[in-house]
């Protein structure tokens, strides 16, 4: 056996997830990752322009302490009760290290967000998927059950669908020996958190995104918010893998960001009734999906299969998201854009359905 084998013995080997496409052509419809199709707000370019270059040659404040401050304030909570890491996947795999260490499986759905199982993979975390009915909707039953942690998000990605903060009480509380985390990167779309919960339950850890509601995807924020003890121990690993994760004028943006409510609340305002009035046409279409309270439609079509819909969209320089999987292989999940860029995509559909039950 060469050497050049004999070291990949030791090679942790995994299926790694797979990100939406990223497509460097210009003028194209991207409607495939859940990015937010509104710019941040004013504050977070004043950043940008007034910022210092000097200032890069210094490390970052190690615990963000300006928007760590700024994210107590909005949700009233104290700034031990709030961690920050570099996008909210940063925040879960950190998490998953922290709180996923017994031999007992760790459960999360199995039609859900697919970083889940990369996880647990690279970390060797066994784990159970538990499935959702025909509504996907979950079984909280199917959570009261032996387990080494519990993960969901809520809304749920890829479907959309909402569950109650009394279903995720229920979970929290039947789960005392565990970790819950709930996963709300969609939550600001027509949801109610259950951040408030942490009051009650110092094994809940609820995580949120400045990707999606507060147009940062490319700046990479996310933040958890759970009890000072649960804080803290995710702050331990945090410091013995790398103390300086995000950086000094990320910060800053962020903070920015969560002091202006009005632009926030306008832009989701904009995201809802697009997303309300798209729905209203792809059901004239011919498609269905579950009632979505994200920035996305998981759609399917009765006729024409969503394979064929994706190519045909691709050709036109439309991109949506598809996944060759048991259960929602004939879905769609389509990103809420501009209602420029929804009206685009209903004409686009019309023309390739016209031709897809034709063929």
């Amino acid at each position: 056996m060469s050497d050049d084998v004999l070291w990949e013995k030791n090679i942790r080997r995994v299926v790694p997830y797979t990100p939406g496409e990223q497509p460097k052509e210009k003028n194209i419809i991207k409607l495939n990752t859940n990015e937010n199709p509104y710019p941040p707000c004013k504050g977070v370019k004043s950043v940008l322009d007034a910022f210092n270059c000097d200032d890069m040659r210094l490390y970052p404040d190690t615990g963000s302490d300006v928007l760590v401050t700024e994210l107590a304030k909005k949700y009233k909570v104290s700034k031990s009760n709030i961690f920050v890491g570099v996008g909210s996947d940063d925040v879960i795999s950190i998490a998953f290290m922290t709180f996923f260490n017994s031999e007992k499986p760790i459960l999360f759905p199995d039609i859900t967000y697919s970083f889940y199982d990369v996880w647990a993979s690279v970390y060797r975390i066994p784990y159970e998927t538990k499935p959702l009915d025909d509504n996907f909707r979950i079984n909280p039953e199917d959570y009261k059950t032996v387990n080494g942690g519990i993960i969901f998000p809520n809304p749920n990605a890829p479907t959309g669908v909402l569950e109650s903060t009394d279903i995720i009480e229920d979970i929290v509380k039947s789960n005392p020996s565990s970790v819950v985390i709930i996963d709300e990167a969609y939550i600001d779309f027509g949801g109610e958190s259950c951040m408030p919960l942490i009051n009650k339950y110092d094994n809940l850890l609820v995580v949120q995104t400045f990707s999606k509601s507060r147009s940062m995807a490319g700046m990479r924020i996310g933040f958890a918010v759970g009890s000072e003890k649960l804080i803290k121990y995710l702050n331990d690993v945090k410091f013995s893998v790398n103390s300086y994760t995000m950086n000094h004028i990320t910060q800053i943006c962020g903070a920015e960001s969560v002091k202006d409510d009005e632009y926030f609340n306008k832009t989701l305002n904009c995201i809802i009734e697009t997303r309300e009035k798209t729905k209203k046409q792809l059901t004239e279409l011919g498609f269905i999906f579950p009632d979505s309270k994200s920035n996305f439609i998981f759609a399917s079509h009765n006729e024409v299969p969503a394979k064929y819909i994706f190519d045909e969209l691709k050709k036109k320089k439309i991109y949506v998201r598809y996944w060759d999987k048991d259960k929602i292989n004939n879905y769609l999940r389509i990103t809420v854009g501009t209602d420029r860029e929804m009206n685009i995509l209903i004409e686009a559909l019309r023309e390739i359905l016209l031709k897809g039950r034709n063929l």
